[in-house]
């Protein structure tokens, strides 16, 4: 939000006209885009709710605030939704080089001590223009689009997709996978009363009225390690050993290849496990599985971010930047992964 009014002034300052309401409805619109966010961000967001991206949930909550402050945010939510005539607005909440990424990179990149993900963010913005109605980049900030670009690429390799929180949400997914299945076949599990809601109940977006709104408004982080630290004693041996794993930081093992995983070590891994413990195949099945994980720092394809040369021409920043490696950021790279207990 501090980002988006800095945006705003240096608009105004280059002439570009946001009026008042406007300005209101970019800040608010920046401030709620990410409220749809359920506990531990996107490693519960299937599996709280029915295949509901936390962006839908998001726009629920916006309209239910519209709603309490007499239509006060309908000018947010039409740029939120990309439905306002200036497009630039959306772009602004929601591209490739928006006011969440610019802030989230640079923050991220000072919690986890990864140097190489900090951005220069009051340049960029200093380098933004309008051009009819959309966003442009003012070729002297080329550079500082770079970086954002590399930083992008590196922070998802070395922070996001890292091997150890991927190991971890992983296991987050399958731990609220299996609560729910043990759920619906009778076993009583102690949670909180909204998680319980959400155990109990297969909510698709249809199912978002009020009431299932505000439970959801109640889930954070604590409801899932609460029931985390009971679930760790129950007898399912399957959702006790995967909360243990979170508990005390023992993850399960994992490999990242550049090449799918081959199903001859997939199965001798899985078989090991189920005659070393005594489980079943669909029990092994949540200690050892594959899958792909995907980085691709700029699509070509969605919303570019343009530069505005000093002739007055737009050129899309992979073309018009000397950097090589521009053209192979704008291509997605895709490592497969294999999980397995460390036994």
């Amino acid at each position: 939000m501090h980002l988006m009014k800095k945006a705003v002034e240096t608009l105004r300052f280059k002439q570009v006209a946001i009026s008042e309401e406007e300005e209101m409805g970019l800040l608010m619109a920046i401030l709620l885009h990410d409220v749809g966010h359920g506990p531990f961000s996107h490693a519960m967001e299937h599996s709280i709710v029915n295949g509901v991206s936390h962006e839908r949930i998001s726009l629920l909550f916006m309209e239910a605030l519209n709603e309490e402050f007499d239509g006060a945010l309908s000018l947010a939510i039409q740029i939120f939704k990309g439905q306002y005539s200036r497009k630039f607005m959306n772009q602004l909440v929601s591209g490739q080089l928006d006011l969440d990424r610019t802030d989230y990179l640079k923050r991220d990149s000072f919690y986890t001590g990864v140097a190489e993900g900090n951005i220069n963010s009051e340049r960029i913005i200093s380098m933004f223009n309008v051009v009819d109605d959309e966003l442009v980049i003012e070729e002297k900030g080329i550079y500082s689009v770079e970086k954002f670009l590399v930083a992008r690429r590196l922070m998802y390799w070395q922070a996001y997709l890292h091997k150890t929180s991927l190991a971890a949400e992983q296991i987050l997914i399958r731990i609220l996978k299996r609560a729910k299945e043990l759920v619906n076949n009778g076993v009583k599990l102690e949670a909180s009363s909204a998680l319980s809601f959400f155990l109990n109940n297969e909510v698709s977006f249809n199912d978002f009225n009020t009431d299932v709104l505000q439970t959801f408004a109640r889930l954070d982080d604590y409801d899932i390690i609460s029931a985390m630290k009971e679930w760790q004693f129950c007898d399912d041996f399957v959702l006790s050993n995967l909360c243990k794993m979170i508990l005390d930081r023992d993850l399960l093992k994992i490999k990242l290849k550049k090449k799918p995983i081959s199903e001859k070590k997939f199965l001798r891994l899985k078989n090991a496990y189920i005659a070393e413990k005594g489980i079943t195949e669909k029990e092994a099945a949540y200690f050892v599985f594959t899958g792909a994980i995907e980085n691709q720092a700029y699509n070509v394809e969605k919303q570019n971010i343009n530069i505005l040369s000093k002739s007055g021409k737009i050129i899309d920043v992979a073309k018009a930047s000397d950097q090589l490696n521009l053209k192979a950021l704008s291509k997605p790279v895709t490592k497969y992964y294999l999980c397995y207990p460390k036994s």
